[in-house]
């Protein structure tokens, strides 16, 4: 389980473009450009968790090939830091994407840690505005729960889920069994939702 707890940045030029997929598709994955790695070591369990129980219920699989993938920022260097504190460049990224989510109104939308999660609340004019470091495993994990009990399929839901996994967690109980359910605790919540919403969901390998 080494590789669930990787924390060293790699440059999305080396392995992601700013965008993959298609705008049009309903799930769209807004990660920080310095960390793409999290679409390996986080979306694809957590994907294959998700399809596992949409397979087992419905007898159907999502077609993933479409997945919209962007970055939040498209320069790692925009990144905030507790030097670079929300600059103007990231301002106008915000209003970019705030037009483009706008337009095309996705039905889940996944961030990986705290700066995505923040960059989205800012877009959606969220207050208070906070600062990265707030949205640690426990706040992150609040805000999991709650976009899943409000999920409705008519809106955008917002779903947070962890850049990275490590044990002193509390999102489900017992830390040191964090790691290895975590994955399947975030893919069966979000596969419910979506066999719940199925028939409005154009998702599916047809």
């Amino acid at each position: 389980m080494s590789n669930l707890t990787i924390n060293n940045p790699t440059p999305m030029d080396a392995t992601i473009k700013r965008e993959t997929g298609e705008r049009t598709f309903p799930i769209w994955l807004i990660i920080n450009p310095k960390h793409p790695a999290v679409l390996h070591h986080i979306w694809t369990p957590i994907l294959a968790e998700i399809q596992d129980k949409v397979y087992r219920e419905t007898h159907t699989r999502m077609d993933t090939s479409n997945i919209y993938i962007r970055a939040a920022v498209g320069n790692c260097d925009l990144v905030p830091s507790k030097l670079n504190w929300w600059g103007t460049e990231i301002a106008q990224e915000i209003e970019t994407f705030k037009e483009i989510v706008f337009e095309h109104q996705p039905k889940l939308l996944i961030s990986f840690g705290a700066f995505p999660f923040e960059f989205l609340r800012r877009v959606y004019e969220i207050k208070p505005e906070k600062v990265p470091r707030y949205w640690g495993t426990s706040n992150l994990g609040d805000e999991f729960r709650a976009s899943i009990e409000n999920f409705k399929a008519t809106k955008t839901n917002r779903i947070p889920l962890l850049r990275r996994v490590i044990s002193s967690g509390k999102l489900i109980g017992d830390h040191d069994s964090f790691i290895e359910n975590y994955f399947h605790y975030v893919g069966t919540k979000i596969a419910e939702k979506i066999i719940e919403n199925k028939d409005r969901l154009k998702i599916w390998i047809e």
